[in-house]
């Protein structure tokens, strides 16, 4: 078993994490030909990305509450074999249907990794500790948006749009094998309470009544908003609007994603020194700027490579901000830290989904429906950072 606070044990963490953006990236290069192969709609091939989104959300809601009943380790094992399933399912799809339902399997899977990575986060470390944590784990699963999209245009071209779902679902193995031999139990103490619809309508509600934790939610969600705005959004826009190949639209993805990779590694100095507020503050900053700049270059008419350019900058900023957004929402609950991961998952995932789905059917012609939405997104998660100080000092 790994050492608790060990670095091994925040690798092994991050690439729990990790999970998430490789089932949402690897195979967005294939979104077209998905499309093609099993003559859907773009809006109806969109819905594999929103109903993931869903799935990921609906699962979060149990597993919070569950590992603060019955411990992280047991509950992650679980999940993580019921991603295993669900992922050999959406390779095995043969029509867009049963690849939509078995993405919202394969999601509520999922969710449990980044759901018992931050419990566990918060297990040993709280306030800019727990931040700097969160910012480690952000760099090293960072590596996952960056090479998912990569692989997944060579896999695209080489051997078509399932292969990116077998290595998922390889992935996934080795993840459950990693997990049961080196994951040590972290939660310190478990409740007390039998597993109920009171319990979970208890834990929630302790944790929807923390004014400061909403203050942090709300700075999560609507920077995550504007995230998969662009997650959903790039590869048709790249492809369709700026005629990039799938290779060249992985290649040029990932470009993109070092911006995260590279905020978060900065974040991970700088945290300790500045605290968890200021360093946030970079990072909303960074947003604005990087949705300004965005809306600049599509009004421009330029190439496709500039938009990735300027959305590396945004990303920059989600580097900065959410890790410490996260740390600061878990810090107020010792003792609820699964159920407060599990509600701030939810609300982030849901809204994130809502937004993919909105903007689905307007892909294709433009890239303003996306790029509107970065911006906003961006603007709000300022604003609120902006006027809930006082809230979020009372929780330092």
């Amino acid at each position: 078993m790994l050492r608790p606070g060990s670095l091994a044990l925040t690798t092994l963490l991050a690439m729990l994490t990790g999970l998430g953006p490789l089932s949402m990236d690897m195979y967005l290069p294939s979104l077209p030909d998905i499309a093609r192969v099993l003559a859907a709609p773009t809006a109806q091939v969109q819905l594999t990305v929103s109903t993931y989104l869903i799935g990921f959300a609906v699962g979060q809601v149990i597993y919070g509450p569950l590992s603060d009943r019955y411990g992280r380790r047991p509950v992650l094992l679980a999940a993580l074999l019921f991603y295993a399933a669900a992922t050999l399912a959406c390779a095995a799809a043969h029509s867009i249907e049963m690849l939509i339902s078995a993405r919202f399997v394969q999601a509520m899977g999922g969710s449990g990794s980044i759901v018992m990575a931050r419990a566990i986060v918060r297990d040993l470390y709280s306030g800019a500790r727990a931040g700097r944590e969160l910012s480690l784990m952000g760099a090293i699963s960072g590596f996952a948006p960056i090479v998912a999209p990569m692989i997944g245009g060579v896999l695209q071209t080489a051997f078509g749009w399932r292969a990116s779902f077998l290595l998922m679902g390889a992935a996934a193995v080795l993840s459950v094998a990693a997990v049961a031999r080196l994951l040590p139990e972290t939660l310190p103490q478990r409740a007390d309470a039998a597993m109920s619809f009171s319990f979970l309508a208890q834990s929630y509600r302790e944790v929807a009544r923390h004014r400061g934790f909403l203050a942090y939610l709300g700075i999560i969600t609507a920077s995550y908003a504007g995230l998969f705005a662009w997650v959903s959004g790039a590869s048709v826009v790249l492809q369709s609007v700026y005629g990039l190949t799938p290779a060249a639209f992985g290649f040029t993805f990932a470009v993109g994603s070092a911006g995260y990779l590279v905020g978060t590694s900065i974040a991970m100095r700088l945290v300790l020194r500045l605290g968890l507020d200021r360093t946030m503050g970079i990072g909303v900053v960074l947003l604005v700027a990087g949705g300004i700049l965005l809306a600049g270059v599509v009004a421009a008419h330029v190439d496709g490579i500039w938009l990735v350019a300027t959305m590396s900058l945004y990303l920059a900023g989600l580097g900065f901000a959410m890790p410490q957004a996260m740390a600061g929402a878990l810090t107020p609950f010792p003792q609820r830290a699964g159920t407060a991961s599990s509600f701030m998952g939810v609300v982030q995932q849901t809204l994130a989904a809502a937004v993919a789905a909105a903007i689905g059917g307007y892909l294709g012609r433009s890239a303003w429906p996306m790029t509107g939405v970065i911006l906003a997104t961006a603007c709000i998660a300022y604003l609120i950072w902006a006027f809930s100080r006082r809230l979020r000092a009372q929780d330092r």
